[in-house]
Order: C-alpha cells, then structure tokens, then sequence
C-alpha cells in the first residue's frame, strides 16, 4: 500500500490636530509593594490617558486582488512535526482532512511564519521547516520566483529597539524576521540563494524551502521564521508546508532532510500541533462576549490592494481644513473598523476548519495607495501625511482614541515607502522603517507646502508585516 501512496512522487534527483483628555487608563505598573526599600526601587506606574483627534475616518476605497497567497500560520508555534498546511489532494494520504485539494496556477504568494521553542526540540534536533511543490499533469510545468526573503529572528533579523522613524535607503534597518521579509520584498528582492525558476516535469516535485528553525538547548528559547514568495506557475501546482525534526545519521549527527523524507512526511502525516485557539464564528462578532480571530492556515485571496484615496466624484484629494485630518484605516477586522464598517481581511478560498475565517492581519499584503492630495484654498498650506496606530474600536466617535503617552507594546514594525515631488521639485523615493506602539499618534513621514489651487501626489506603498497588531491608519492633516 505504501509503495502505491508514493507512487504519487517518483523518486527524482507626535499629534498635530489637538488632543483632548477624555479618560485615564489603569497603569501597566505593579502598585503597591509591602517593602519600603521594593517601593523605592519600583518604578512610578506610568500614567496614561485617552486622547481624541476629531479626524475624519473614511472607508479605504479599493479592494483586494483575487491572486491567491498560500499562507501557513497554524500553528504558530510548532511542537510536534507534520503537516502545516497542505493544497494536494486528499486521496490515498493516511490523514485526508489534513490535505485541501487546491491547486496553484498563475500568479500566486507563498507566506509562512511559524515559531519553533526549545521545549519542541525532540532529543535535541533542530526543527526544519519546507515547502514542497508538484506537478500533478502530464506536461512539464515551470514555477518562477520573481521576489523571495526568508530570516529567521535568531540571527538573521533579531528584535532589537529602533526609533520611531529611521531613514532607510538600502534596506539595513530592520528588527525581527518578518519586519525583514517585507523590506526585502518591497524592494523587489530575491535574497538568499533562492532559485529563480523550477522546471517540474509530470508527477515531479521539488523543494521551493527547505530551511532550518535553530533554537539551541537551553530553555526558555525560541526562533521564529518568517517566509513571502511572490511567484507564477505554467500550469496546475499543489503546494506543502511541512514540519520535520532533523533526521540523524546512525552516528547521531544531524541531517538536513531530503526531498524523499518530506515526501513521506506528506503522505504518513498528520496535522502538526498543537493546534491553536478554535476562531469564534464571524456571524457571532458582534455578539460574542470574546473574540477569537484564530490563526490562518489555508489558501486566502488577495496579495495587493491598490487605490487612489480621492473625493467622491473626482479624482482629487482636497486638504482637510486647518488642525483637522481625514484618515484611512488599514487591515480592519471585524470588532475593528474604526467605525467604517469594512472588513480589509483577505477571503479564504480553502482552510481547516479549526483555523481562521479569514485571514486577519492581512500579513504579506502590499498596500498601494495614491494621494492626489489639492489645496482648494485660497492660502499656502501645509500638509502632514502621517501613519498611526489608534486604539481599536469597532464604532464611529467622532475621531480616533490615542494614549498619552503610548503602551510600551509594538504593534507595526516594517518599512512603508514614500514617493512624491518635494517643493523644490525633486522627486523623492524614500524607505522609512516605522516602528509604532498602541495608541501611538506618531509624526509625519512627510510634509509638503501646497500653493492655492495647486495639486502634488503620493504614492505610498508597504506590505503589512508579520507580528503587527491591526488596525492601523494613513493621515492626511493640514497643519493649523
């Protein structure tokens, strides 16, 4: 029988609108202690308030494109090897649910970041991580790769403290995997020796990653990966996600797994765990006392979203008045669109059934998003287009609610780009890598004079990061 399962694989080779107080929060601190000498080296809990800017909130005009992202984030974190997430047929595999049976063709993303912890390593071997590919039809199928990153936190792209905002032109500043991932892709990049096509005959599979998550022996110690692969299929593909403990020589020394053992992997496996949180269904949103957004693990579609962010019936964006701003959220989800409504998530196409509904976050998503911002006025202006990261909130109260000062929490770090003509006429194409708390207003990206009557336009392009928390908005402000 097993010989028949494998036959499926022969062998190959800072604010500007003002900021009203409306209430003060609990502090992040611990509070009292017995000891005076623990009182004295305790820090001061840190008083935070709530504060409004009155801007304006719009729907995101737009939509998400109908290319299909292979995306593999269930389970985070992996203690048990197996299956991520699996688009073969489920036919002849000894776990059928764990397989979907959605084949790739034309363009498609592949996105993946999971979380490997020493307490998973199995007598001390390193977790790996690969992505199969195969060619199920009868002819020769070729698999381009035209952008491609992959790093691991621990060493590659470790989490280290950055300011706010720092320039960055050839794409050094990063911190964490995932925050290095999509700088590299929204560069265009193809780094790390990956290969720029796969030629796959009938009944042929190749391996598109095969990498290692290390986290040594010593406990508490984790590593996280972080994967985007922008690619295009000739003809049908099914994809794989696998998790797989080094194999040992009979001597004891680690492995690199081949292609045959993710191969049996694939057709004797089961589902990797342990599995995540079960998402709440999203007919239950609005009334379920807790929300469960649960992890992704299917095929979702959507991989850009471009827009023009213009005014209604034309193709212009007329400045806000003086000390006021319009905003335009990113990724909302459901219990939180700012009051708009609309629910950004990327559609699932294909998923398991204790995965999530949609694919929340919209990480590895490029935003493309065109400002024709005018000055409708009579007078020069000053306008600020900034990016920030208002408390969540699933209703409209007149603005947006900021904390003074911010928690110490990161909820976006990632490059966002910027292209426009500066006021002496130069045009300027800019990287700046944004690192933002909850509730944190930030300072503009950019500023520009506009004269009466006259018209300037931003491109502003990012790809949502992974280990961002949604949602977030673009603002356009005129300065008072």
């Amino acid at each position: 029988m097993l010989s028949l399962l494998l036959g499926l694989f022969p062998i190959p080779a800072g604010p500007i609108a003002q900021a009203t107080p409306i209430q003060q929060t609990e502090p992040d601190s611990p509070g009292n202690r017995e000891a005076a000498e623990d009182e004295i080296l305790t820090p001061l809990p840190i008083q935070r308030r709530e504060v409004m800017q009155p801007n304006e909130v719009r729907m995101l005009p737009g939509r998400l494109d109908s290319v299909p992202v292979f995306n593999s984030n269930s389970p985070e974190v992996v203690l048990t090897e197996g299956i991520l997430l699996s688009t073969f047929p489920p036919n002849g595999m000894a776990d059928p649910s764990a397989h979907l049976n959605y084949p790739m063709q034309g363009r498609f993303d592949v996105f993946s970041h999971h979380i490997s912890r020493a307490s998973a390593s199995q007598e001390g071997r390193t977790l790996f991580q690969g992505v199969m590919v195969y060619n199920p039809g009868p002819r020769t199928v070729e698999v381009s790769v035209s952008e491609a990153a992959s790093y691991i936190s621990r060493f590659d792209a470790p989490f280290k403290p950055l300011p706010a905002y720092v320039e960055d032109p050839i794409g050094a500043v990063y911190s964490g995997s995932g925050s290095r991932v999509v700088g590299d892709v929204l560069r265009g990049r193809r780094r790390g020796g990956w290969r720029p096509r796969l030629r796959l005959a009938p009944r042929q599979a190749e391996m598109l990653m095969n990498a290692n998550i290390p986290v040594g022996k010593v406990t508490p110690s984790s590593n996280t990966r972080s994967t985007l692969i922008r690619a295009e299929a000739t003809g049908p593909v099914y994809l794989a996600s696998l998790a797989m403990f080094s194999p040992k020589t009979p001597d004891g020394r680690e492995q690199v797994p081949r292609l045959r053992d993710w191969q049996l992997l694939l057709v004797r496996g089961r589902l990797s765990g342990p599995r995540d949180v079960v998402p709440t269904s999203p007919g239950l949103a609005a009334t379920a006392s807790r929300f469960f957004y649960g992890r992704v693990a299917g095929v979702a579609r959507g991989s850009s979203w471009d827009a023009t962010l213009a005014d209604p019936g034309v193709n212009e964006l007329r400045i806000p008045q003086p000390g006021m701003g319009i905003s335009y959220p990113i990724a909302t989800l459901p219990r939180g669109t700012l009051g708009t409504n609309q629910v950004q998530s990327a559609p699932m196409l294909a998923r398991y059934s204790d995965t999530a509904y949609a694919a929340h976050g919209n990480y590895g998503v490029q935003y493309n998003l065109t400002l024709p911002l005018a000055n409708r006025t009579n007078a020069p202006r000053q306008v600020a287009v900034l990016f920030q990261t208002p408390l969540k909130d699933d209703s409209s109260r007149g603005g947006l609610r900021f904390l003074e000062p911010p928690e110490e929490r990161v909820f976006f770090r990632g490059p966002i780009r910027l292209q426009y003509l500066d006021d002496e006429g130069n045009f300027q194409d800019r990287f700046v890598h944004v690192v933002q708390h909850r509730g944190e207003q930030g300072q503009p990206l950019m500023m520009l004079n506009l004269r009466p009557g006259t018209k300037r336009s931003v491109q502003v392009s990012f790809l949502y990061p992974p280990d961002a928390t949604p949602p977030q908005v673009l603002t356009v402000q005129t300065l008072p």
